[in-house]
């Protein structure tokens, strides 16, 4: 399957292109190319939430979908309300012509990401095609049927999975490609994606886009 409309340019900031362009986490951006149709945040942690990388992507005609409880640092960028949607785990969006729904993301014997914040990954269908952006989380029981045809998840360890817990999941899940997430910049070390690529199911295909 060829993702080559996937790009990660840091960390856990994902864009991804087809009818329109999904701006996941913007973060640590070059320049300001202004070319999100929709932006999507996970949850509130500066590498994940970043007020002026959103901007650098942001164009006003732009939406943007938000755990609930973030509307308003989203509204005190300037962004109207109309623009917001606010989704908890299990809610779905249209948007853009994009179905999105949000799946859970937290820490099962971590502090770092509560299950109580009611923080989420997304499955986004574009063109057809699922794509699973997973946010902060660790292996959940819960999201092994989400269904999706990529999966990026995070195998940076500290904050989420590790590499091998990552791949134990993605095992589960099943996905067509597995792209790690989350690691080589505040979290993990740059060989973390090799080591995860390596635990994959073989009928997993795995890019490296870090």
């Amino acid at each position: 399957m060829d993702i080559g409309n996937v790009s990660i340019n840091t960390h856990s900031s994902i864009r991804i292109e087809g009818s329109v362009v999904l701006r996941f986490d913007p973060f640590q951006l070059e320049g300001a190319p202004h070319d999100a149709d929709v932006i999507l945040v996970t949850h509130e942690h500066f590498d994940h939430f970043s007020p002026d990388d959103i901007r650098a992507v942001a164009k006003p005609e732009t939406d943007y979908v938000v755990p609930r409880g973030m509307e308003d640092q989203v509204l005190a960028l300037g962004v109207p309300g109309e623009h917001v949607l606010a989704l908890t785990p299990g809610e779905t969006c249209d948007v853009r012509g994009v179905r999105v729904r949000a799946v859970p993301a937290y820490n099962l014997n971590k502090r770092f990401h509560p299950r109580d914040n009611g923080w989420v990954g997304y499955v986004a269908t574009l063109d057809g095609v699922r794509y699973y952006v997973a946010g902060d989380t660790d292996d959940l029981p819960e999201n092994h049927d989400l269904g999706c045809d990529v999966a990026l998840v995070p195998v940076g360890g500290t904050y989420t999975m590790t590499a091998a817990e990552a791949a134990a999941f993605v095992n589960a899940l099943q996905p067509r490609v597995a792209v790690p997430t989350h690691y080589g910049e505040v979290a993990g070390g740059p060989g973390d994606g090799a080591a995860f690529a390596a635990l994959l199911d073989p009928d997993i295909a795995c890019k490296l886009l870090v």
